[in-house]
Order: structure tokens, then sequence, then C-alpha cells
């Protein structure tokens, strides 16, 4: 055996979402990159904004870019400042900078945020479907991921949340907008959410944290807006990015926030900034922070074209006779398979040439994840064979 064991099965098991990125580059080099209609990554396809590159390019020629040293680990001051300010507008709170810390990506912000919070043994509780990556983040700290159920249009199901807490119990783990389901959880369900815990957390004797998990808060459509925790929980904590909305998901620049009114405030930061060192990232990236520092608030990516790219695959689908849920938020659709093997039904896809994700990857057996961050092109050129599939099945 020439590496962990532990390595070795999570290795067997590994992610779909990278199994089918890599059958896709396959496929693209035996049949061209144009006849391949790949859906299987969220990587944004949209460039950042011009203001970003317009930034970064002052950034880099002025004096500030000149240090290459070492910075606090919690992130510049003067960052954290900034973009606590923009927090505080967004959630409606008086954030300020002394409750922020800057990390490497949404990533990095969730496994600093782990390893403060948890002990052997711990559990977080996610409703399904979920990222994938959340069952290795949890036991990367020594915890347990609990997985709970949620409605059929993937609302959260607060009778099977509290029927999962228990003594263990450290972290309700959510992610609003949702990948792999782009459902936005509202505000009154994330107020019942957190009187819930409330109620647990006293009656166990025992704080119960919500972490949120945000990189596609910004990615909304149709009038929605993700509604903020802190509005509805005191112990709550954001850990989010900027890959998304701003389509810099290489720069791996994301941050913490924690509530100012969560009771273990101090602590909770003070572990935070250790983990951050400890754990190996040292401190978020110095260029991105100096760049987004001076452009918050300016723009996003033109969240319109996917919006634009939503209806297209949508339209293309139903119009093929798939059953799903609109996706109020993020890039990904989520749609009924139409037998009950999800992962022979993606086989079936890849004979047309079309790759998506199962969605027994993400705890949603039954359904297949689509990003559809993609160019409009490989929507309509997937149709047809999207079509020719389902025939298949009726």
């Amino acid at each position: 055996m020439s590496i962990a064991k532990k390595i070795e099965a999570v290795i067997e098991k590994s992610s779909w979402i990278r199994k089918m990125f890599e059958e896709g580059a396959r496929l693209k080099a035996e049949h061209g990159t144009d006849k391949v209609f790949d859906f299987s990554l969220g990587n944004p396809n949209l460039s950042p904004p011009p203001v970003f590159e317009k930034t970064l390019a002052a950034v880099v020629a002025s004096d500030e870019a000149k240090n290459h040293g070492y910075m606090p680990n919690p992130g510049y001051p003067h960052v954290r400042e900034a973009v606590a300010a923009a927090v505080a507008r967004d959630h409606g709170i008086p954030l300020t900078g002394n409750e922020l810390i800057m990390t490497c990506g949404a990533a990095g912000a969730l496994n600093v945020t782990l390893k403060t919070l948890l002990d052997p043994g711990d559990e977080v509780i996610t409703p399904a479907p979920y990222f994938v990556e959340y069952n290795a983040y949890a036991d990367n700290h020594g915890g347990v991921l609990k997985i709970v159920n949620t409605h059929p249009d993937f609302s959260l199901d607060l009778e099977a949340i509290e029927a999962a807490i228990t003594e263990k119990t450290k972290a309700v783990l959510i992610n609003s907008p949702n990948n792999p389901t782009g459902q936005v959880y509202p505000a009154e369900d994330l107020q019942a959410l957190g009187t819930l815990l409330k109620e647990k957390s006293a009656a166990l004797n025992r704080t119960i944290y919500l972490l949120s998990d945000e990189p596609y808060r910004k990615i909304v459509y149709d009038g929605v807006q993700a509604p903020s925790i802190f509005q509805a929980y005191p112990e709550s904590i954001v850990a989010t990015s900027f890959s998304k909305d701003l389509s810099i998901p290489g720069e791996r620049l994301g941050y913490i926030a924690v509530n100012p009114a969560a009771s273990h405030k101090d602590r909770l930061l003070a572990g935070m900034t250790l983990a951050n060192r400890i754990l190996g990232f040292v401190n978020a990236p110095a260029l991105m922070q100096r760049t987004v520092a001076r452009m918050l608030g300016e723009a996003t990516v033109d969240v319109s074209q996917y919006a634009r790219k939503r209806q297209l695959l949508c339209d293309g689908l139903a119009d093929c006779g798939y059953q799903f849920v609109k996706p109020p938020g993020a890039f990904y659709l989520f749609p009924e398979c139409p037998i009950p093997d999800d992962v022979e039904f993606v086989r079936v896809l890849q004979e047309e040439l079309i790759l998506a994700v199962p969605g027994s990857g993400f705890g949603g057996p039954g359904h297949f994840r689509l990003a559809f961050c993609v160019e409009d092109a490989v929507i309509t050129g997937a149709i047809p064979g999207f079509r020719r599939v389902i025939e298949k099945f009726k």
C-alpha cells in the first residue's frame, strides 16, 4: 500500500463531477470539442466584469503590489473592513472587519470553520441534495456528515432536521442558492430553522451553529433574493467566495463572516485565525485581496446571461418531456431521470456525447445535474440528444 487506506477509498469513490470532467476530456479528444456537450462542471463561462480587469491592472501597477510578504492571518485589515462593510449592507447587520476572515475560497472557509468547531465524532447536519465535498470537509476534522431529506421541491424539511439533531450535533450546514438544485431557501424557512436551533441548543445545553455556504448568493433570477441567515439566528456563520459572482474561481478568494451577535464570537474568530494558518492556507491571496477591496459593490457578472441560458435549457428539456424544478438561483438544473437508475441514465446520455452528473453523487438519486454555465451552442446542440434519450425510455 503506497498511500493511506482512507485516501485509497476516497479515490475509488472519487467525485462524480471530476469523473465526468475527465470523461469529457477523453470524448473531446476523440470526437472534437464542438461535438461534445459538457454540462459536468460548474466552471463559470462568463468573463469577469470589466472593472475587475481594470482594477487588477491598477493594483499591479501600484506600489502596493511590490509587497509580497506575509500579512495577518485573517487578511489585510483594510480589505477585511471593506468586505465587512459590503456584507453589512447586504445582510443588514453591523458587521466590522473584526468579525471577518479572508480565506482561500469558500472551500477554505468551510474547512477553517469546521476545524474550529468540531471535536471528534461531532455531527454536521446537511440537507440533500448537497455539494459532494461536504463529506470530505467534515471528515477532514473528525466530524460526521449527517444527511437529511428535503421536500420534493428541494425546500428545507424542518421536521427531518429536527429528528436528526442529537447531543452530538454541532452545526447545520446549508447551501443557498443550492448546488446542485438551484433552490433558494426563503426567509420564513430560515427563521423557522433559527427558532428550532435556538430551542435545541437550549435543551441540549450546547451551541448548535448554522453554517451557510453562499458562493451563489448573487446569482438569482426573477426578482428572488437570498435572505440573510444573520437575520434568522445569532449563532450563525457565512462561508463564501467571489468565485461565482466575479467569475474568478481559479483565484481562490473567499471569506468567513461571523454573526456579531454570536455568543462565542471572540473564541470563534481566534480559532478560525489559528486554523487558517495551521491548515496550511496561511492567508488568502494578497493580490486578489487588494483587487477586490477596491471594487466591492461596483460589479458582478452579468446574471442576465445565466438567466437566458437557464431559460434556453429549461424550455428545451420541457419540450422533450423532462420533469424538473426551475431553479431560482445558481447555474444548475437538477431534472428527474426517466428511469430509477441515474447512473445508467447518465451513461446513456454519454452515448449522445452529453455529459451530466448522476444525482446520486449529491445525495439525490433519480436525478441528474446539468451545469448551464456553458456556451449557448452547448445547450442548443444537446437538445436533440436529450430528446432521443428520453424517447428510448417511453
